[in-house]
C-alpha cells in the first residue's frame, strides 16, 4: 500500500505475482490484470492514503490470506474513490526465491446492515 501512494511500480511489480488480478467489488464487479493496474498506479490509479483495520492472516503453507477493514483515500480518473471498504489478499511463496508475492486482491465495500453481523453470528457451532 504505501508504493502505491508514492507510486513505486518497481516495488510494486516485484511485490505482485505475473498473473496477479485485482477484482473491485462494484455493481458489476470490475477485474484489473497486473499490468493494467501497474499502469494505472503510474498516472490515473492514485491512493492517497489508506488504514487497516483488524487483521486476519491464515496461513496455508506456500499460500497465506490476508483479509482486512480498509479505510481508503483513492482517486481513479480524478474521481474520488474513497470510504470503508474490504479487502482480501491471496499471497504465494515463490518456491525458488521463497518470496512472497501478491497473486489476487478482492476491494469490496463492507456490509452496512447491522443484523448481519448478528445473524451470521448465530450460525456459528461452537458457541
Amino acid at each position: 500500500m504505501r508504493a502505491w501512494i508514492v507510486r513505486d511500480t518497481a516495488t510494486l511489480k516485484a511485490l505482485t505475482a505475473r498473473n496477479f488480478r485485482m477484482v473491485i467489488g462494484s455493481k458489476p464487479s470490475v477485474l484489473l490484470d497486473g499490468r493494467s493496474w501497474l499502469e494505472g498506479v503510474e498516472g490515473r490509479f492514485a491512493c492517497r492514503s489508506y488504514r487497516f483495520g483488524d487483521l486476519y492472516v491464515r496461513d496455508h503453507g506456500s499460500k497465506a490470506v490476508f483479509a482486512t477493514q480498509l479505510e481508503l483515500d483513492a482517486i481513479i480518473d480524478g474521481q474520488a474513490w474513497s470510504g470503508q471498504m474490504w479487502v482480501t489478499d491471496l499471497w504465494r511463496k515463490q518456491p525458488i526465491r521463497r518470496r512472497w508475492q501478491l497473486v489476487e486482491r478482492l476491494l469490496s465495500r463492507p456490509e452496512t446492515d447491522l443484523l448481519i453481523p448478528d445473524a451470521v453470528r448465530s450460525l456459528q457451532l461452537w458457541r
